[in-house]
């Protein structure tokens, strides 16, 4: 099936980022907006606590049940951003490299950010993202 995104890179820039600098849509793509992927299980419950990497597989599990529901898929995305609660690197890269791997090679655009707090009591990650798609 053809994919709406096109992802830009740019041999100017550094490859130092672990995603394309820029993302394109046909003006016939359908563009989706996700509201905030929260690390929530089905009952509601912020999962698994004080875990970072944990917070983001469960977030990028919800994200992908979010674009399943209207017809799209992680390589649909056009950007994302990736929020994390904290003030330490270390615990924005666990959530990163979670996050990336489950990109795989769709290196969709991104912006990781640390943040003070988060909506749910114990939330540490939330995943915001954008995706484009052909009907």
């Amino acid at each position: 099936m053809p994919r709406a995104v096109s992802l830009i890179r740019s041999s100017t820039l550094s490859d130092v980022a672990e995603y394309a600098y820029a993302a394109t849509a046909p003006a016939k793509a359908r563009l989706v907006f996700l509201a905030g992927a929260c690390p929530l299980d089905a009952e509601g419950a912020v999962t698994p606590l004080g875990d970072h990497a944990g917070q983001a597989a469960t977030a990028v599990g919800n994200l992908r049940t979010a674009l399943r529901a209207a017809g799209a898929g992680l390589e649909d995305l056009i950007s994302t951003r990736v929020l994390v609660a904290s003030s330490r690197q270390e615990d924005l890269v666990a959530a990163w490299e979670v996050y990336r791997d489950a990109m795989g090679a769709h290196d969709v655009p991104s912006t990781l950010m640390g943040v003070t707090v988060l909506g749910y009591t114990g939330q540490l990650v939330e995943i915001e993202a954008v995706a484009a798609v052909l009907d």
